[in-house]
């Protein structure tokens, strides 16, 4: 029963329509339906000719633009990039090569200074060479007067204790022989 109440309801709608079957194929009204396919396709085509593919047409050369400004501005930035490391290897070496010759220089300064010092070392030692020089030929020459002396007195005592007579002048002359040569 269900089913018979369907199948009246598709026919009243048939009935309606005039016809049966999809309006799409009925040959009757091919012509209609072309015009307004085609009236259809002529405003698809302009909205898209006139609006949207004017847009996306923008849209693409504003991204190449974009692109090319972004490729553009790296090849700077590169070749800044470049420059600036060229100039922290010349700053590095103008560093190096600033220290070397501050080393250079304070060596030299120091050098001067172990110079000078060595040389005021030298006259002071050559002066304190001289000094003990002068006093060894001083204790020389008094030691060389008391070993005469001695003599003398020795040479005086021993003669005096053989028996002979002192002769003061021929013991200093003996002396003086004997210590000269």
């Amino acid at each position: 029963m269900a089913s018979n109440t369907a199948d009246t309801g598709h026919g009243a709608a048939d009935a309606v329509h005039g016809s049966s079957g999809m309006p799409q194929l009925d040959f009757s009204t091919y012509g209609n339906q072309i015009f307004w396919l085609l009236v259809t396709l002529v405003v698809i085509y302009l909205i898209l000719s006139r609006v949207a593919l004017p847009r996306i047409a923008a849209i693409l050369n504003e991204r190449q633009g974009t692109i090319t400004n972004d490729l553009a501005a790296a090849e700077d930035l590169k070749a800044k990039a470049v420059e600036a490391e060229n100039a922290y290897n010349k700053a590095l070496a103008d560093a190096r090569a600033e220290a070397q010759r501050i080393a250079a220089e304070t060596r030299a300064e120091i050098q001067a200074g172990v110079d000078e010092a060595i040389a005021k070392a030298d006259e002071q030692i050559s002066a304190k060479a001289a000094e003990s020089e002068k006093a060894i030929a001083e204790i020389r020459a008094g030691a060389l007067e008391s070993v005469k002396l001695v003599a003398t007195d020795t040479a005086s005592a021993l003669v005096a204790a053989l028996g002979g007579k002192d002769d003061a002048d021929a013991v200093a002359a003996a002396v003086a022989k004997r210590t000269e040569g």
